[in-house]
């Protein structure tokens, strides 16, 4: 008999409610999340998240959109297309938004920067109070290390960090990495996900990963 976690549920385990499945909040306009990909804060509220989420004008129309089983750590911050000023002046400060005159100045919109979706991809862990800017693509597995503010887009199974940040390291071989975006286990049921937990926690051999595909 499979066991697991309702991915209906707000909070996985009753007994933790400093951890939520964020898909299960209520709906907002352009942001798409993943079964199981959670939000933790131990200060606050994780029920909060879109909180999370600024510059997030429905106008604009750019999406966030999270994959499945990220693990996404307190002080996450997306920052979003709303918040970028026209660059193509002598200056950039916004006097159209404070009227009195100087709406005169409102850009249209094709004349702001406007980077694109946001795209966090399966299986990735952001570390506590990381940034991303507008536009970024954060591959499958990807783990990006704490207070880092992520500038350009991450590769898959890459560890990146720091002020802009810059990558640390692949997780694993590139032929690991092809057959494990092959393997996109985070597509799997429950019943095969609850037979392989072993081997998805705590093996890392090509001999394995062969045997998963071909299972």
């Amino acid at each position: 008999m499979t066991t697991a976690p309702n991915k209906h549920n707000l909070y996985p385990n009753e007994n933790i409610r400093t951890v939520c499945y964020i898909k299960n909040l209520p709906s907002r306009p352009n942001v798409e999340i993943g079964d199981y990909t959670y939000y933790s804060d131990n200060s606050n509220s994780p029920e909060n998240f879109y909180d999370h989420i600024q510059h997030h004008y429905e106008f604009l129309g750019d999406k966030l959109i999270i994959g499945k089983f990220c693990a996404i750590a307190e002080g996450v911050t997306f920052i979003m297309n709303g918040a970028n000023h026209r660059m193509d002046g002598f200056t950039t400060y916004p006097f159209n938004i404070f009227a009195g005159g100087w709406e005169k100045v409102t850009p249209m919109l094709e004349e702001l920067p406007f980077k694109g979706d946001t795209l966090i991809g399966n299986d990735v862990w952001l570390g506590q109070n990381v940034t991303i800017m507008p536009g970024v693509t954060i591959g499958d597995g990807a783990i990006v290390a704490t207070n880092s503010t992520v500038v350009r887009n991450v590769e898959p199974y890459t560890i990146v960090g720091g002020n802009p940040a810059s990558v640390i390291k692949k997780r694993f071989s590139d032929e690991m990495i092809t057959l494990l975006l092959e393997l996109q286990w985070w597509n799997w049921d429950e019943n095969k996900l609850f037979d392989h937990l072993e081997q998805l926690v705590s093996v890392n051999d090509i001999a394995t990963l062969k045997m998963l595909l071909n299972d």
